[in-house]
């Protein structure tokens, strides 16, 4: 009897010992990946942004319902108000939500080198396109439809939404592995080199290709483009590699 309670005991414990431990290295792999993404947005300010080559953020862009908003204004100039990140990144993975306006235009750019030597970011940092491609003229170019590298590589099948729904995009950017990804809304639309010959070539088909430096920065700001179309986004997060 006394050898039975002691097996019986051995076993609870031992029972208890590996299923907890199994728990808690779930949970904190849970926790882990889960703190893996930083969030660059909070839903109600825009801390961490700020405009293009300028240290505020231009009253065309508000917060409303917990996402950035760009209202363009008819009286101003387009196209000078782009968003950028007050940091930098290098090897990245990217998640943001977006919305455009119908017959809108706009784009995610990576690697912008912020200098007053280039005016816009996408004289440096090269653009995931956001668009209505339904309406937007640019959708006879399949190289400037929604989730393309513009200009570049076109997205292998139509994954975006319709106008006034939200979009996912998520975006990779590996310069260890010299890889590029684009998913749009779950589906895995674009890959590419972010550097090498192959990325010269690409780049050289372009019509960034008399541009010095478009492209060259490993480590550069995330950008939101004023294009002078209404767009939101929302939900905006990254995740070092």
């Amino acid at each position: 009897m006394f050898n039975l309670k002691k097996i019986v005991l051995f076993i609870a414990v031992f029972a208890i010992g590996f299923f907890g431990t199994k728990y808690f290295l779930n949970t904190n792999k849970a926790t882990e990946d889960n703190n893996d993404w930083v969030s660059l947005f909070d839903g109600k300010t825009f801390n961490g942004w700020h405009n293009y080559n300028t240290k505020t953020i231009s009253d065309e862009w508000q917060i409303i319902d917990g996402a950035m908003v760009f209202t363009p204004d008819p009286n101003k100039d387009g196209g000078i108000n782009n968003l950028v990140t007050d940091n930098d990144y290098t090897n990245f993975k990217l998640s943001i939500d977006w919305k455009i306006s119908e017959g809108g235009n706009s784009g995610i750019f990576f690697g912008v080198f912020e200098d007053e030597q280039f005016s816009v970011p996408y004289q440096t940092g090269p653009e995931i396109q956001v668009l209505d491609d339904l309406q937007h003229p640019d959708k006879e170019n399949v190289t400037h439809r929604s989730g393309s590298l513009y200009d570049m590589i076109a997205p292998s099948e139509e994954a975006v939404k319709n106008v006034g729904e939200w979009n996912t995009c998520i975006i990779e950017i590996n310069h260890k592995t010299n890889s590029g990804n684009i998913w749009l809304n779950e589906k895995k639309i674009v890959s590419f080199p972010v550097e090498g010959a192959e990325w010269d070539t690409m780049v050289s088909k372009s019509k960034f290709k008399d541009w010095p430096a478009f492209g060259k920065y490993k480590t550069g700001k995330i950008g939101l483009q004023d294009h002078g179309n209404s767009v939101s986004f929302r939900n905006i997060k990254i995740k070092e590699l």
